[in-house]
Formats: structure tokens, sequence, C-alpha cells
């Protein structure tokens, strides 16, 4: 078999694995590579060459990007803003919002991130307004779509086609450049939601809907009862405390107060210096009038300039936030002595209440001094630190977390610790990428390395946020494309595809790309549907002795309208069981939409980027 033979029969078989589903993609995407290299289409370093491609190592840093902002805050921010802006009543409103906000964060951190972000946003405010989330989710997917054709960074289809621009002798696209088809087809895509949309989509909700932990702090506050009579007091430079070890805090002569714990003041976690000092925290319980007569005489400050009480905004908010643990059988912890107030082994997290069979064992009855209580399984500890420190040592396997910090953090704190870096690092890698100053991969690997290096996330962290599947898959993919050149397939398939046309001209070009795109772009993956249709196109339009560049634009145009199906795009399937979603649902809303993207990618796109 000749080897564009081998190479159409790979094709053949890769497409029908992806459409039958019962592999994973990354296999079927291996073997496709592996296939090539067995058959002697490609050496083994073209067979394997596309993981070292500039384009696969600017798609793994932006999900690093992407989850530096999730986990600092931002995307919780952007959502608040959202629940804020839209009211209750107006569907139309609380829709615009929602697509405006989902395709601005498309464009900067890719759909993926952006719909996982948003997506328990959404959902809780579907709960919160009574609405039903299936009116809500489908919108939220399909304008993120619409969203990615927005910016370089939206989607791997747009630095793909930029690539080939570049590999072409055409050139790249400007990181913005991709918003002239863009702005067109989100307005069309807002407007053919907002006013079909409620007839076109079901009324129903998921059978399984995510957690709200909006309310989180003030409900485990009220569950061990340390709702009210909290007070944070920043030690002053005037202060007796200043100076003396924590030890030396002596309550005994104000009835009714506790000390809770003793904190550092650039970090909000346990003390761990031998003395306090200046912009420390106290942090003490009980009554109001007791609380402040002893601010007043030591020289402390309360928190906000007031004895608010407030135990959620005291123990729960940017600095350091609140864990709940169970003590499970066999845990090496039982048996041991704990008291509220006690600093765990670690020295960064406090004990603020235990609670054994639902009944509380309250800060007040439960001191060092009276001996404690000896933990058994079943108690529940309610844990205080710093962030960091809760993410670190809350992995231990003598407890069992109730609600994972990171995913509490991420709803319920906005602009968290380090929220203000990556904003700031996402800007200088947007300017870097609009300016040109650096080739994209640069500019992707400066910005992650940056959220690493800034502290933001750690290295163990940053390697769970790349989305490993899309990354394998984009670089196993992309051998096929070259074998569709090196072997002269893509021009071949060309040749046809021009001699189908006829004399119909460019436009009929177009047209038939991008039914060819958005067919196969419903069966498997846009990224390798693109790769596949990608080097088509190319030799489609030197074949034809027009352009690349529109031919390209309408490409990526097409392979963002993945609308008709659930496995079309690994977003649209995120929202399926939240949404309450069969498969016929899609195709009802997906269909219009994708009408306009036909007409965005083959009549104004040449009015844009002539041929």
């Amino acid at each position: 078999m000749s080897p564009i033979g081998y190479t159409a029969a790979i094709i053949a078989v890769t497409v029908v694995l992806f459409v039958w589903n019962k592999l994973p993609v990354v296999f079927v995407a291996m073997l496709t590579a592996l296939a090539l290299w067995a058959t002697g289409v490609l050496t083994l370093g073209q067979a394997l060459g596309g993981f070292g491609d500039p384009a696969v190592i600017f798609i793994a840093s932006l999900f690093v990007v992407s989850s530096g902002l999730e986990v600092t805050g931002v995307t919780a921010w952007a959502g608040q803003l959202l629940i804020h802006g839209a009211g209750e009543e107006s569907r139309a409103r609380l829709l615009l919002l929602t697509m405006a906000l989902v395709s601005l964060l498309t464009a900067l951190i890719s759909v993926n991130g952006a719909v996982a972000a948003l997506l328990p946003v959404v959902v809780v405010i579907a709960v919160r307004l009574r609405r039903n989330s299936s009116q809500l989710l489908m919108p939220l997917v399909f304008s993120a779509h619409a969203g990615s054709m927005l910016a370089l960074t939206g989607t791997p289809v747009n630095v793909l086609v930029s690539e080939a621009g570049i590999d072409a002798g055409v050139g790249g696209f400007g990181f913005f450049e991709f918003a002239l088809a863009g702005i067109p087809l989100l307005a069309g895509t807002m407007a053919i939601i907002i006013l079909f949309g409620k007839q076109l989509l079901p009324e129903r909700n998921g059978a399984t809907m995510p957690a709200d932990f909006s309310h989180h702090a003030k409900t485990l506050v009220e569950q061990y009862g340390l709702a009210s009579g909290i007070y944070q007091m920043r030690v002053r430079a005037s202060s007796p405390y200043v100076g003396k070890a924590s030890a030396s805090v002596d309550l005994s002569a104000f009835q009714g107060l506790q000390l809770v714990a003793v904190q550092e003041g650039e970090t909000a976690g346990p003390l761990r210096r031998a003395v306090i000092a200046d912009g420390d925290h106290l942090i003490v319980r009980g009554d109001p009038e007791i609380a402040a007569v002893f601010a007043g005489d030591m020289h402390l400050a309360f928190r906000d300039n007031e004895p608010t009480g407030h135990g959620e905004e005291t123990l729960f908010n940017r600095s350091s936030g609140l864990a709940e643990v169970v003590i499970p059988p066999r845990s090496g912890l039982i048996g041991t002595t704990v008291f509220p107030g006690m600093v765990t082994e670690s020295g960064d997290l406090i004990i603020l209440a235990v609670q054994r069979a639902g009944a509380g064992i309250s800060h007040g009855s439960i001191t060092k001094d009276a001996g404690g209580i000896v933990l058994q399984a079943g108690d529940t500890m309610l844990l205080q630190g710093t962030w960091k420190a809760l993410d670190v040592h809350l992995n231990d396997p003598d407890v069992l977390v109730v609600n994972s910090p990171e995913l509490v953090r991420r709803q319920a704190v906005p602009m968290g610790p380090g929220a203000r870096q990556a904003v700031i690092i996402l800007i200088a890698m947007v300017v870097l990428l609009a300016t040109g100053f650096v080739p994209p991969a640069v500019a992707g690997l400066l910005a992650a390395g940056a959220i690493i290096l800034s502290g933001i996330m750690s290295v163990e962290q940053a390697y769970r946020a790349v989305g490993w599947t899309t990354v394998i898959l984009v670089g196993a993919m992309m051998p096929l494309s070259t074998a569709m050149v090196e072997t002269g397939a893509a021009k071949l398939m060309a040749e046809h595809l021009v001699g189908f046309v006829g004399d119909a001209g460019p436009i009929a070009l177009l047209a038939g790309l991008f039914v060819l795109t958005a067919i196969m772009g419903q069966l498997i993956s846009n990224t390798a549907t693109a790769l596949i249709v990608i080097p088509i196109g190319v030799a489609a339009a030197t074949a034809m002795g027009i352009s690349p560049r529109p031919v390209l634009m309408s490409t990526a145009v097409a392979a963002a309208g993945a609308f008709l199906t659930p496995i079309a795009t690994p977003t649209n399937l995120m929202v399926m069981a939240p949404g309450g979603y069969a498969f016929n649902d899609y195709w009802k809303l997906g269909l219009p939409l994708l009408i306009w993207f036909f007409v965005v990618s083959v009549f104004i796109v040449p009015l844009i980027w002539r041929f």
C-alpha cells in the first residue's frame, strides 16, 4: 500500500475509534502517531515530534495560568459580580451578563477553563433564583464557543491555524485579530439564545447539583457555636504584649474572655516566633463589652476598627480559612487529648472546636486547664489556618476532610491571596501575545513560571492543573497533519475538493470546508478535526491560487461551531449532567447557531481577509 493509502486508512480508523468512544481519546491519538511510524509513513522523530511543538507547549501553559486565576479567587470575584448585576427578574439580563462574562474569560483562558470556573457559579445562581439549570448551562457553553474566537488564547484551534499561517508563508494571526470574526459570532449567538433559547431549551434540572459553598463559613461557625463573640485584635506598637511570649497573654482579669489563638500578622498563621510583635493578631472569644475593655487596656485594635464579633468574618477571609475534619476508624489521633485553641503538631493550624455525635463541645467548657477531650472515632474538629496551610496539612490519612478547602476557597473567597499577582501576570501575558514581542510559547511559559514563582501554585498543583488529555491529543495528532502534507494526501484531497466545487469559486471552497469541518467536529474533538482539515484547506487554497488566510480563519470558525452533540467538546459533556440534558437536546439550539457560524465563516470572513 502506498503512503497515501496508509494515511487514508489511519485517518478512517482514527475517526471511527473517536466516534465509537469506547477507548480513551489519548489512547486513540497515541495509536495514530505510532501507526504512522509503524507503516513507515513517518520517521519516529516525526511521529513523536508533536509533543515538542511550540503550540503544544503554549496550550499546556494556558492551563496553568487559567488555574492560577481560579485558585486565587479571580473567577469567584467575576461570579459574584455576575450575581450582583443579574438581579432576580430579567432572564435576558441574566443571560447577557453570563454570556458576556464567559466569553471574556474564554478569550483569555480557553473554553475549558472558563466553563469549568463558571459552571458551579451558574448552577448556584439557578438554585438561588429558582430557575432551571437547563436554561442557563447550554447558553453558557455555546457562548463560550463563540467567545473562543475573540483572541488567540481562546482555543487550541486558534493557535493551530495561526501556526499554519506562519508555516504557509502568509503570517500568523494577531492576538486580537480573531475578534474581527469573533465579535459578529458572539453577537449573533447572544441574539439567537435570548430570542429563541427559552423555546428551544428544555425546562429541567440536573439529578445532582454542585455544592454551594458561598455560605460555607457561616454554616461552620454556626454549627460549632462560633457565630458571634469572636474578635480579631491587632497588636499595636504601644501594647505591653510586644516583645513577650504568647504564653504571657493572661486574660484572667477579664472574666468570660478566652484566648483562641495568636496569629502572625504577615501570614495570619499561628505565631511561630518566640515573642509577639507589632502587627500580630490575637483572636479572643467572649462578651463584646469585656473585649472592648481588654482592647483598650492592652492597646489592641479591632479588625475593621469595631468589635463586630462575627465569627465568619474573623475566621474566614482572604488570609485564612476553616476546614472541618472527621476522625476515621483506626486513625492515629484516636486517644489524643486536644482542646480548643490548641495548635496542631505542624504548628500551622489551630483547633477551634470539637464535636462528638452532634453534641457541641464549647470552647469555654473544654480548655487546656480542664483537661481537654480525648478524641474518638467519629469526632469532628474545626480547624483554622492560612489557606496554604490548610491545603498542605490536610492530606494526613489520620483525618477525613469534609469539604476540600481548595474548592471552598475557589467559590467563596473572591480576589483571595495572590489575586493581584495573578491578574498582573495575565495582563503581562496578553501584552506579550498582543505585541508579538516573544513567540506565544515563550509568553505562556513565562506566565506559567511566574504563577509558580509568585507562590500562587506549587509545582505539583501546576502539574495537576494541566489538561493532559488535550495536550496529549494535540501532540499525538499533529503528526497526522505532517503525514498528510508529506505524503501528498492533503494535496490530493484538496484537488478533489477543488474539482468538486468546480468553477463556483473560493466561496464554494469555504462552504465545502465548513461542512466537512462541522460534520467531523460534532463527532470527534474539534482540535483533532482542525488538525485534519487545516492541511487540506491550505493545499486547496494553493491549488486555487488564493490566500490561505481566509481559509484558515474560516476553518477556525467552523471548528468552534461544535454544538450538535454532547460529545463534540469536553465542555458540552461537562454541562450534560448538571443541566439534565439528553443527547438530542443539543441540536435544537445548536442548529440555528451552526447556521449563523456558516454565514460568518463563508460570507463575512472573506470580507475581512481577502482571497
